[in-house]
This record gives C-alpha cells, sequence and structure tokens, in this order.
C-alpha cells in the first residue's frame, strides 16, 4: 500500500511530461506556418530574480550582508544563472512563455534598512547604487549575455527592470546622492500631480530630480568606486560620447537614461518595464524611449546574424493604479497624462483583478473592444497577481485553473507571475507586508505534488496556445454562444492571419461546439486541450473529452 502511494507522484509526473510532450509533437505537426511574435499577444513571465532558482551558490553573500533580515527579507540565492538553467531546462517553453521579464539586477545598496517590516536587503533589485553594474548577488555581466543568447535561442524575449525614479535607501555605508541629485523630502501624498513626483515615495528613498535641467557633475562615491574597480576612465568616455552625440544637458535623468540603454547595446535585450512611472516628469519616459530605440537598432546592426525579427524595443509602464478603462489617460486629480504618447506601448492594468470576477462573456468583449479601438495600436499588461499588489485575486490560492484561464484567454498582454502556474503560496506565516508575494519558487511541489502538476498542466496547454495563436491575446472577439460560452478570435498582420474559437464552462464527455464562420465546413480542426481532431459539419463540431474546454485550431 504504501508503495503504491509513493509512487503516485512519479507515476502522474510521468503522465504529464508524455502528455506536454504528445501535446507539443502535435502542435508543431499541426501548424506548419511561422507563427509570427506579436506583442500585443504575448505571454510574460514576471520573476523575482532572488526569489526564482539558485544556480550559482558561490553569490549568495556579498558586501558582507550577512545580518538577520526580517522573514524574507534578505536575499535567498536566486541568480541570472538560476534563470538560465530553467530556460536551458525548457520550463518557460513548455509554460509557452515568449517574454521573460525579471527585477532589477543593477548593483544595490550594500547595507539593509528596516522600513518597520524588519531589516530588510535590497534583494528585489530597486534600491539601484550602481546603475552601471551588476549586483555580485545576481551575476555578472557575463551571466547576464550568457542568459540573453539561451533565451533567444528559443525565441523568448528578455525584457529588464528600469528604475529612474529613486535611489536606494541611505545607510551608514551608503552615502545620499549629492542635492543637485536628489530630493529627500518632502514625502509624497499623492493628492496632485506635484505631491506625486515633486517628493519621495517614502521616507529615506531619494528621489531623482527627473524634472531639473540643471546639469550635475558624477558623484565623488561614484568616481571613487569606478577608479577603485579600474574603469574610470571608460566610463568616463562613455559619458562623453553619450552627451555629444545626443546634445543632452548632464542632468540626472540622462545620465540614468544613458545607462539604462547601455544593457540594450551591450546585451541586445528586447523591452524595459520601466518602474513607478508616475512619479516622475512624464517627458523622461519619451526620452527614454528614443535611447531605447537608439539602442536596439544600434544592438541590431552591429549583431544582424542575432536578430529575431523586426519588431520595435518594446516599454511597458508601471503607473500605480491605471486601470483599462482609463484608456489612453492616467488621471491626477489636477492633471491627466498620455503616457502611450510619452513613450510606452503598454501599461500595467491594475484593474484587471477586479475584471475577472465577472463572467467570461464581459471579460473577453470589453478587452476586446477597448484594445482594438482606444488603445489600438497599443495594448495592457494584464495581472492577477504580483510582487506588490497586497489584493490578488486568488490569495489563498483556492482558483489556480480559473486564474490560469481567465489570464492566459482574455485578450491583451499576459503577465504570469512566478508560482501562479504551480500555485506558490502567497499567505506565508511570520512574514510582514508585501514579503508574503515573495516567497522562493515552489520547485519541490512541481516535482512531486499530483496537484501542483495538474494545475501546470492546465497552465502549459493555455500558455502554449496563446504562443501559437497571436490572435487569442491581440485579436478581436466574437461572441458565438453566451451559454455555454463560446467565442471565436481572429487576427490579421500583413499576409498573416489566424482564428480560433474557445469554449468554456462546457459539459464534459460530448459536446456539440457552434463555430459560427470561422470555420469551413469539411474543414479538419483540432482541440489543443484535449488533442482531440474533428471535422466541421453544418458549422459544428462534437468533441468527446473529459474536459470542460475547448480551444479550437485549423489545420494548416
Amino acid at each position: 500500500m504504501k508503495k503504491g502511494i509513493l509512487l503516485l507522484p512519479f507515476v502522474f509526473l510521468l503522465i504529464t511530461s508524455l502528455s506536454f510532450a504528445q501535446v507539443k509533437k502535435e502542435s508543431n505537426a499541426f501548424s506548419k506556418e511561422k507563427i509570427p511574435f506579436v506583442w500585443e499577444g504575448a505571454n510574460l513571465y514576471f520573476l523575482m530574480t532572488d526569489r526564482f532558482c539558485n544556480a550559482d551558490k558561490t553569490n549568495d553573500v556579498s558586501f558582507k550582508r550577512d545580518k538577520a533580515t526580517g522573514k524574507l527579507r534578505g536575499f535567498e540565492g536566486g541568480d541570472i544563472k538560476g534563470i538560465t538553467q530553467k530556460i536551458e531546462e525548457g520550463y518557460f517553453t513548455k509554460l509557452g512563455v515568449n517574454v521573460i521579464w525579471f527585477t532589477p539586477v543593477v548593483e544595490q545598496i550594500h547595507e539593509g534598512v528596516d522600513e518597520g517590516t524588519g531589516l530588510s536587503y535590497g534583494f528585489h533589485g530597486y534600491w539601484a547604487r550602481d546603475w552601471t553594474a551588476l549586483d555580485p548577488n545576481f551575476g555578472t555581466k557575463k551571466d547576464l549575455a550568457e542568459l540573453v543568447k539561451k533565451a533567444h535561442a528559443k525565441g523568448i524575449r528578455i525584457m529588464l527592470d528600469g528604475v529612474i525614479n529613486h535611489t536606494g535607501p541611505v545607510t551608514p555605508i551608503d552615502s545620499v546622492w549629492p542635492e543637485e541629485w536628489v530630493r529627500t523630502g518632502p514625502t509624497c501624498t499623492y493628492n496632485t500631480f506635484e505631491n506625486t513626483t515633486a517628493c519621495t515615495l517614502v521616507a529615506n528613498l531619494p528621489d531623482v530630480r527627473t524634472e531639473s535641467t540643471q546639469e550635475v557633475a558624477l558623484p565623488s562615491f561614484l568616481i571613487e568606486k569606478w577608479k577603485a574597480e579600474g574603469r574610470y576612465e571608460k566610463e568616463v568616455a562613455s559619458l562623453d560620447a553619450f552627451f555629444k552625440r545626443t546634445g543632452y544637458p548632464r542632468t540626472p535623468k540622462y545620465y540614468i537614461i544613458k545607462w539604462l540603454t547601455d544593457y540594450i547595446t551591450e546585451f541586445g535585450i528586447d523591452g524595459y518595464r520601466a518602474d513607478t512611472v508616475k512619479h516622475t516628469d512624464e517627458k523622461v519616459w519619451a526620452d527614454f524611449k528614443t535611447q531605447c530605440d537608439y539602442s536596439f537598432a544600434n544592438w541590431k546592426h552591429n549583431n544582424p546574424t542575432k536578430v529575431l525579427d523586426n519588431n520595435p524595443f518594446y516599454t511597458i509602464a508601471e503607473v500605480y493604479n491605471y486601470g483599462i478603462s482609463s484608456g489612453q489617460f492616467f488621471d491626477f486629480g489636477d492633471k491627466k497624462i498620455n503616457y502611450y504618447e510619452n513613450g510606452f506601448n503598454a501599461m500595467i492594468n491594475f484593474e484587471f483583478k477586479w475584471d475577472a470576477q465577472k463572467d467570461y462573456s464581459f471579460m473577453f468583449k470589453k478587452y476586446s473592444d477597448i484594445l482594438n479601438n482606444q488603445l489600438k495600436g497599443y495594448s495592457v499588461l494584464n495581472y492577477l497577481s504580483s510582487h506588490d499588489d497586497g489584493g490578488p485575486f486568488d490569495a489563498k490560492r483556492e482558483k489556480s485553473m480559473e486564474t490560469g484561464t481567465k489570464l492566459l484567454l482574455t485578450p491583451g498582454i499576459s503577465q504570469i507571475y512566478y508560482g501562479d502556474e504551480s500555485a506558490r503560496s502567497l499567505v506565508v506565516e511570520g512574514t510582514q507586508g508585501d514579503a508574503t508575494l515573495r516567497s522562493f519558487m515552489n520547485w519541490e511541489a512541481i516535482k512531486t505534488d499530483a496537484n501542483t502538476q495538474k494545475t501546470l498542466l492546465h497552465w502549459q496547454k493555455l500558455g502554449q496556445f496563446r504562443k501559437n495563436h497571436p490572435a487569442v491575446g491581440a485579436g478581436v472577439n466574437v461572441e458565438i454562444s453566451s451559454k455555454p460560452y463560446v467565442c471565436s478570435r481572429t487576427f490579421t498582420k500583413g499576409k498573416y492571419t489566424d482564428a480560433v474559437v474557445i469554449g468554456l464552462d462546457l459539459a464534459k464527455g460530448k459536446k456539440e461546439i457552434p463555430l459560427g464562420s470561422t470555420f469551413k465546413d469539411g474543414a479538419k480542426i483540432r482541440d489543443a486541450y484535449s488533442g482531440k481532431m474533428v471535422t466541421v459539419t453544418k458549422g459544428k463540431v462534437i468533441i468527446d473529452s473529459e474536459f470542460d474546454i475547448v480551444l479550437l485550431e485549423a489545420k494548416k
């Protein structure tokens, strides 16, 4: 009896692996036409670098960051090599992921601070000390180059996380940047545009004077640091060349824009997620995008054999509390800003978790209508859990299957937050604040727990379908039937066309699916969820499967 119980996880894992392999084999054989990568329909995976996978234990402690911290507020060992390891293992490919965004990896402040939740180090990456260097806890520039190379080889784009709004906190060993660079007060009250931008987010988080027109010199601590590292002359020469080429004044924002876009020039990353966007002067981001585009074009010119396609550099804005219903504008109360016209292709959609509480008919129609009208040519990034949203859609992980279905099948860009697909716990006893959202990835459960594997397989099927069909995220939704819910999605770009039919909350077993005008009579189509092939008869198909979902695609 005990032997049988012990064997169950292994058997399930074997079945899961074989099931995915079969699905992948059938899918590859089924779709012969080259599928274009479309940013507006991307399946993006967001992970915290320090909390995902530890592939190099030699860099777990740097700069003597070894003090006791609040629970989940210290470095836990995750690194760039860990992400690369999972890329090579095919973890992201199986999940249908075609973009990976990870938290910042630039050098962080060396000491920790206590913001009232226990001592915290900059494990999250948002407390920059030196934008030109990588933090050794995360890895080296050689590691980053290898990650981009391995990701691109599998058709996966890499998106870095850029912070221009603030430096890291001040500590006894991390001095404040000069006064002409940053302000240390007042603290934001968020009731007007000025009281959101010309202020510090919280106490002891120096705010970069992004609106400043005053030229500034390099901070003395940075000069000393670069000299000690033997790269002062190189960095200064690079800055001189940048300011000569652009004609920009040497103001704080342009230094940081230069440092961030260097990662595009050097590594060929494909996009930036921009942090705390609404807390800076909006013109910062238009200039940022101009330099991103220049650097990306420059990288492509210098690396013609490494270019994936002709997609432009992509930028996504975090404007806290922006929702898709606002269209192109964010309202500060006394001022409205169009961030799409100030350097961004997409914005993070904080409204999605509320819309996800409604039915598929409402969600799919709303998102298709807005994205193909007010936001045509742009997009939103939908999420249901994240690293700093204390009110996730499914905090107790009781609706992981529903979460996957709604997130991955709704129009727009989908953001899988690491562990969404494996029901990683978002409730961790003993943590304070957002630390509960940031536990280490639950790899052991993926290996051994049957329920976790079942959930993961569901997300893999949906993710593969989204990746294989730009119509899912970037297409036009047409409802065919309200109960049970059936819809079509169509997408056209140049000579490429894509059409699918999605059925949800269906009967298990034999079910008749109306197809509208999506597929012609006599056409052979496949249910990507069950793998079954059927023939269209009188505008309908009959699918006999154990599932309540169908994902129908045409034979190419």
